[in-house]
């Protein structure tokens, strides 16, 4: 891909977030859970929605329900207008009492791991779940099923649309490959990674990379691998998606010790990241996934 294509991919990826942030714009009882896909009807659409996951608090802005939304959890940290609501609830520990206080009619959360749900359905509070994707199509139904919830179908429609669109052309454009690069992704500097069985590592796939983790033993789909193991499989591409929360980068990649030989590092082929875009499934991936294509383009040149 030369740089004038990409520069215009670019472009129309941005193109979908002017578009998505802009605007104020398990039943059909009161428990919507991750697996309701009714439309809500006029009176029943929530108005007072608090977000526990940064995910999601992304959705609801892009799906203009900025309006809807009286807090969000303290690592929503975008859209910028989201800081107007942003609190200290945290989503990792959830405090019931905490929460009712906003009176909320809706509480969104991606993981339920805590039980907070059972605890505020127990007080009257509806809580739905957005449980990460295992792909782009799941993401596409976790957007439609949200936005029937809150009332922003024809939204919905919209940015499932372009997001559809610009995945197709981001894909389209990507550099055709002779052999399958390799590629190791970085969640932290200790080396904790992901294999192709995850949402992230399934959008590598989509540009058919392999990704050294698969070649991991053991049975987590994030393993912590070696060091010595990293090196071994010599990657072409590493993709560091640990650049915010440890302040990894490509130069302090390059000065581990034995990882000044790796192609990756001889290629330009250490990438940098954005930690939230790697760890969110949100109209955002589209981002993600151009700069993806962008790393492979650098390195094949």
């Amino acid at each position: 891909m030369r740089k004038s294509a990409a520069r215009r991919l670019l472009v129309g990826a941005f193109s979908l977030f002017a578009l998505a942030s802009c605007g104020g714009d398990d039943s059909s009882s009161p428990d919507m859970s991750a697996t309701d896909t009714s439309v809500a009807e006029p009176s029943d659409v929530p108005q007072r929605i608090v977000s526990l996951s940064p995910t999601h608090t992304e959705m609801l802005y892009a799906l203009g329900a900025a309006d809807q939304v009286v807090a969000v959890d303290s690592l929503s940290n975008y859209p910028p207008e989201a800081s107007a609501v942003l609190t200290d609830l945290s989503a990792f520990e959830p405090n019931v009492e905490a929460i009712a206080e906003y009176e909320p009619d809706l509480v969104i959360i991606a993981d339920d791991s805590m039980g907070i749900k059972a605890q505020l359905e127990a007080i009257d509070i509806p809580v739905w779940i957005g449980l990460p994707p295992a792909s782009l199509d799941d993401v596409y139904a976790q957007i439609e099923e949200l936005a029937a919830i809150i009332g922003r179908t024809e939204r919905s429609n919209e940015i499932i649309g372009t997001m559809r669109s610009a995945v197709e052309s981001i894909l389209a454009q990507a550099p055709m490959l002779d052999e399958p690069l390799t590629l190791y992704h970085e969640l932290d500097d200790t080396y904790y990674s992901v294999t192709s069985n995850t949402f992230v590592g399934s959008l590598y796939e989509l540009f058919g990379l392999q990704n050294i983790a698969d070649a991991s033993e053991g049975t987590s789909d994030y393993p912590q691998l070696s060091a010595e193991f990293i090196v071994s499989q010599d990657p072409d591409l590493v993709f560091l998606a640990d650049t915010k929360c440890c302040g990894v980068t490509p130069e302090a990649v390059a000065a581990r010790p034995g990882w000044e030989g790796m192609s990756a590092v001889l290629n330009g082929g250490v990438i940098a990241m954005d930690d939230d875009l790697a760890s969110r499934w949100g109209p955002r991936i589209v981002d993600y996934l151009y700069a993806i294509g962008e790393a492979i383009a650098g390195v094949v040149g």
